[in-house]
């Protein structure tokens, strides 16, 4: 054979999920020992901020980092590519999944009227509520674009379409029931504390009858969502059914009364609200339920989109 080899195909292949989870090791690692020398920066400068905050944004920095350096094994690039193609096209998909969203969570709010809860008269419906829908379209975009165009259509190499479907499910589920512990300071440079807070944000796994309403919940919730992308091949259906349903929970709290007025097969048991009761679950496998129409209706898959 002759001719140059491209730099490409001088990238060492490696399994996806593998890889994923180096990447991941990687910026959890570099977080807890960066994140002292960030605070102690943060404090130098006067500023004063509490250290999960700290925390938490140095590892959005350094998982990106991660990701980035690992952007070519991965296919980063090319799986977002395929997940956000013909974005005119799938405006039409964002509103239909925008509208079941919002569907779904006013059946749970007049499940929930019904049962002794009330709309709170001091919900603004101007500013607030573009607000919300602002921020609910960041998070949809955001999440659909890493769990969905990324992880998902990315570990399908490795496990195929259903179980990369409920591997990256499982993986979202856990991603939001952890989280940092509550706020502290730190003054001076503790080389330890980035670990011992990592360590605290997965207490709650270590609580599992705690913690299972809430993961049995996401897991639906990401199984639902994966379903939606899947019988499109492309995160805008999913995009607009994540940003309807986080609106009406950011809206649910205005809706589910006070304390006790609502059961909590309904409003959910702990943490997280609302996706914690069975009310929810059978929202969600509702959702799922849907996806055999999704499938039939939704227009041709993007080109170059894996179809295993």
């Amino acid at each position: 054979m002759s001719g140059a080899t491209s730099r490409s195909d001088r990238v060492p292949a490696i399994p996806f999920t593998r890889g994923f989870l180096l990447a991941l090791a990687a910026g959890l690692a570099a977080a807890a020992i960066l994140s002292p020398l960030a605070a102690s920066a943060v404090a130098a400068l006067a500023m004063r901020f509490p250290f999960p905050r700290i925390f938490d944004r140095t590892v959005m920095l350094t998982l990106a980092a991660a990701l980035y350096l690992m952007a070519r094994r991965l296919r980063l690039a090319a799986l977002l590519r395929q997940g956000f193609a013909n974005p005119r096209e799938g405006l039409g998909l964002a509103v239909r999944g925008f509208a079941l969203g919002t569907i779904a969570i006013a059946a749970l709010v007049a499940l929930a009227v019904g049962f002794g809860g009330h709309l709170a008269s001091s919900l603004n419906p101007g500013l607030r509520l573009v607000n919300y829908v602002a921020g609910a379209l960041a998070i949809g975009i955001i999440e659909e674009g890493f769990f969905r165009a990324f992880l998902l259509a990315g570990m399908e190499t490795d496990f195929g379409r259903g179980g990369a479907l409920f591997t990256s499910s499982a993986i979202y589920a856990v991603a939001h029931i952890v989280r940092s512990p509550a706020r502290f300071f730190v003054t001076g440079i503790d080389p330890t504390i980035g670990f011992r807070t990592l360590a605290m944000c997965f207490e709650r796994l270590l609580h599992p009858w705690d913690a299972l309403p809430g993961l049995l919940g996401l897991f639906l919730l990401g199984v639902a969502l994966g379903a939606a992308f899947l019988a499109t091949r492309r995160v805008y259906f999913s995009i607009g059914l994540h940003a309807g349903l986080v609106l009406g929970a950011k809206l649910w709290p205005f809706a589910s009364g006070p304390a006790g007025g609502v059961p909590r097969l309904i409003a959910g048991f702990g943490s997280p609200p609302l996706i914690s009761g069975p009310a929810a679950w059978l929202l969600a496998l509702g959702i799922i339920a849907l996806n055999p129409i999704l499938r039939r209706r939704s227009s041709r898959p993007a080109q170059g989109t894996s179809q295993r």
